[in-house]
């Protein structure tokens, strides 16, 4: 309930519709003004959300969040991770970024900082409680879900979802083939980080990325 009551606040001057869903989300500061974990876990920058909302495109790329190349550029997928997606869905950067073939939310619409690591630090807390059933009641005509990575496939999956990336990945046919509503495909990061995971599972190039492409060339036609 709060959450939708933020979220009409947010949307409230700018009218009703996916365009205006878009406007709302580009001014979104709730990570900045008012963090879920308290003033302690504010964005560590300004707020810069990156999604691409369609009327027309029957395929939704759920990633998990921008990175500081996607941060700094306002495209998603712009660097070596869109590469190896794009190769992937055998399209080019021209398809790839059509509105009329891919949508592309995130389950985080901001780049969320680094781990003491260096990592990326997870989707911020906020935005899929907020905005994500929103998007998803927007855009009815979306016939295919790639779920990509843990954070996707938990939304996006539910209690369906097998233990693991690893296994709900193997599991695909499970919620591609039976499912209500859109087809899910459930796919790892195609970061770099995952290079060692491919090499250990020949099984995803070899099963899922044959399927993958076969429906990205029907539903991108």
């Amino acid at each position: 309930m709060a959450e939708r009551m933020v979220r009409a606040k947010l949307i409230e001057g700018h009218g009703d519709g996916l365009e205006e869903l878009r406007a709302a989300i580009a001014s979104c500061r709730l990570c900045l003004d008012a963090p879920a974990r308290g003033p302690v876990d504010r964005l560590p920058h300004e707020p810069r959300p990156v999604a691409v909302l369609s009327r027309k495109a029957r395929i939704l790329i759920a990633g998990q969040a921008p990175g500081l190349r996607v941060h700094e550029s306002g495209l998603p997928f712009n660097d070596a991770s869109g590469d190896r997606l794009r190769a992937w869905l055998g399209v080019g950067r021209e398809e790839f970024y059509d509105p009329d073939r891919f949508a592309i939310v995130p389950m985080g619409f901001c780049f969320p900082g680094y781990d003491e690591k260096g990592s990326d630090l997870p989707p911020r807390r906020e935005c899929a409680p907020l905005w994500r059933r929103a998007v998803i009641d927007a855009m009815p005509q979306i016939e295919l879900v790639l779920a990509i990575g843990q954070y996707a496939q938990a939304w996006h999956l539910g209690t369906r979802r097998s233990k693991g990336m690893t296994e709900t990945v193997r599991n695909w046919r499970d919620y591609f083939l039976v499912n209500q509503g859109p087809r899910i495909l459930p796919l790892p990061h195609p970061s770099w980080r995952n290079t060692g995971w491919l090499k250990r599972n020949p099984w995803f190039e070899a099963d899922v990325l044959p399927v993958l492409k076969r429906h990205v060339e029907i539903l991108t036609r």
